[in-house]
């Protein structure tokens, strides 16, 4: 890629850019993507998270050229389409009972937002416009979109931005307690502080709170923070008591991400809203879902001039395209998950993992679930020592992930490892050897 390319890049300094040259990626085929030389890389974080059956894949393609033959967009602005329809059904069957009614947008800060909206309106409807505040997660991450940065709690992507959002509470995330170089705590250990903290703010709060959001499960861009098992039941069974709607941001964890098509559905719990995005449709397009229960569609109705409809869309809310593609998604990842094919291979995951990074000199630990995980590296695993952050280290390290074959994402000084789950058990395990070697490779050096 040129210096002088005029693409501004996400996330990126682009003063870097010249001395860390990104790649020029020409194609794809299964979980492997080609850069304009011709080599081959394993595509180590799923093309940002979305990658579920990998690229090029020979179903989608042939949803998407099936739909290209009809129309490729038509709104949902007074018009319908059968995909918009027939996605809609779906993601109501899957979703925890309950969930009834299906808003489409275009990405997961957008479904983040056309819930916060959704809340605050239905709380208004319902004769309590003093109920406009959010609590959401220590460590939470919603999306770049202003009610996304208030409601979410990180100051590295967004601590410039905080006087401009909406006040918003937090509470504070449980304990992970799986590190490398301790013990694991236990579940009642964790969460305990946790869910007092939730339970403290609702109990002075509840009367002004709209809603309470998290990211059931894992906290992806709080470098894969893990809540322990049956901590989502007990915040929801809080939001019950204190009479609050409970927002379940699941853009990185539901369709197949933890092995499960979502996190609510598994565990149980039926929450006001239920976000999606990423790997609904495969990270072949950009769609997103925001579904919520009947009674507070409900709210909504009325005549014309009670002005009770939701005033929110997009130009490409519902592409056909999208939606089409995003059935034969979820048709395929129910027969892996039915077939037991993703619990057998997030073992595999699992299990490589732990035999190349919990003794690492040079990983301080290790989180992972699911097929998410993270590798945080430090000087010595034994130490509290941190590398300056203008070294880069991470950064450097993902850059000799390339000579590996392998293209990886950091975090601060954290690498993290999302896999398409098209990956055979042969490739999960060559997806963190690689790993390792490039780690390696870059102490030795």
């Amino acid at each position: 890629m040129r210096a002088d390319s005029p693409v501004w890049h996400p996330f990126a300094q682009m003063a870097e850019h010249e001395a860390f040259p990104p790649l020029l990626i020409v194609g794809g085929e299964g979980g492997w993507l080609c850069d304009a030389e011709g080599r081959r890389y394993l595509d180590g974080n799923a093309s940002i998270w979305t990658n579920v059956h990998g690229h090029n894949d020979p179903d989608l393609n042939a949803a998407l050229a099936r739909q290209l033959e009809r129309t490729a967009h038509s709104t949902l602005l007074g018009l319908k389409h059968p995909p918009a329809e027939e996605l809609a059904q779906r993601l109501v069957r899957i979703a925890p009972a309950g969930l009834e009614r299906v808003f489409y947008s275009d990405n997961g800060a957008g479904a983040v937002e056309v819930a916060l909206k959704q809340s605050f309106q239905y709380w208004q409807l319902r004769g309590q416009p003093q109920r406009r505040g959010v609590i959401g997660m220590q460590g939470g991450y919603h999306g770049d979109t202003f009610g996304a940065m208030a409601a979410g709690d990180s100051a590295l992507f967004h601590g410039r931005f905080r006087s401009w959002c909406f006040p918003a509470r937090h509470f504070a995330a449980p304990a992970s307690g799986e590190a490398a170089s301790s013990p694991p705590l236990s579940a009642e250990g964790q969460a305990s502080a946790s869910l007092s903290d939730l339970r403290q703010l609702l109990e002075r709060e509840a009367a002004e709170t709209a809603c309470v959001i998290l990211e059931p499960s894992v906290q992806g861009a709080a470098v894969m923070r893990l809540q322990p098992r049956g901590f989502l039941r007990a915040v929801a069974d809080l939001c019950a008591e204190f009479d609050v709607h409970l927002i379940c941001d699941e853009v990185f964890v539901a369709f197949g991400r933890l092995g499960v098509m979502t996190v609510c559905g598994a565990e149980g719990v039926t929450p006001d809203f239920l976000c999606l995005a990423k790997g609904l449709t495969a990270g072949y397009l950009p769609l997103a879902a925001t579904l919520t229960r009947r009674e507070i569609f409900d709210a909504f109705l009325g005549t014309y001039s009670s002005g009770k409809a939701f005033y929110h869309g997009h130009t490409f809310t519902g592409n056909p395209l999208a939606c089409a593609v995003a059935l034969e998604n979820i048709r395929k990842l129910e027969r892996l998950i039915a077939e037991g094919v993703l619990e057998q291979h997030a073992g595999v995951f699992a299990a490589a993992l732990e035999r190349r990074f919990l003794r690492h000199p040079h990983v301080r630990a290790l989180r992972h679930r699911g097929f998410a995980a993270a590798i945080d590296l430090a000087p010595d695993a034994g130490s509290d020592e941190i590398f300056p952050p203008d070294e880069r280290i991470g950064l450097k390290v993902c850059l000799r992930a390339r000579d590996h074959g392998l293209l990886l994402r950091p975090l601060g000084d954290s690498l993290l490892l999302v896999p398409p789950l098209c990956l055979d058990e042969a490739e999960l395990v060559e997806l963190v050897d690689r790993t390792a070697a490039a780690i390696d490779d870059f102490f030795a050096a």
